[in-house]
């Protein structure tokens, strides 16, 4: 199944054409903390941008500073300008939801939150006879 799932899916893992082009025209740029690798071929308006995930190919796993690269919102590479990260800036994290770290509000079940009863002031709507 590992030849048919590289064929016909994109969440195993980049597919041969992705590899192929990447072997062919790819120019390594950086890697990130996650070990990312990142990608760019070509020149001026015709530069394309690509990331090669290291295990799960999940977006969020972009940390900000390569997200502004891949978006061409800035022209060079965190690798070759690091980003300074401002004081009032939290460490960037991946999407949690769904994992044990996840925010869970305090009202919610899952943190062991209790719903206040319904206090009367609700009723019901049923249609007109």
């Amino acid at each position: 199944m590992g030849l048919l799932s590289n064929i016909f899916t994109w969440w195993n893992g980049p597919g041969y054409g992705t590899r192929i082009t990447t072997r062919r025209t790819g120019r390594e740029v950086g890697r990130d903390d996650q070990g990312n690798i990142y990608y760019r071929s070509g020149t001026g308006r015709d530069e394309r941008r690509w990331v090669i995930y290291n295990g799960i190919p999940e977006a969020t796993r972009v940390p900000p500073e390569w997200h502004l690269w891949m978006r061409k919102t800035v022209a060079l590479p965190p690798s070759e300008r690091p980003m300074t990260p401002r004081v009032w800036e939290q460490p960037w994290l991946p999407n949690q939801t769904g994992t044990v770290t996840a925010h869970v509000p305090s009202g919610s079940l899952d943190a062991g939150g209790r719903r206040a009863r319904a206090t009367g002031d609700y009723t019901a709507w049923t249609p007109e006879d």
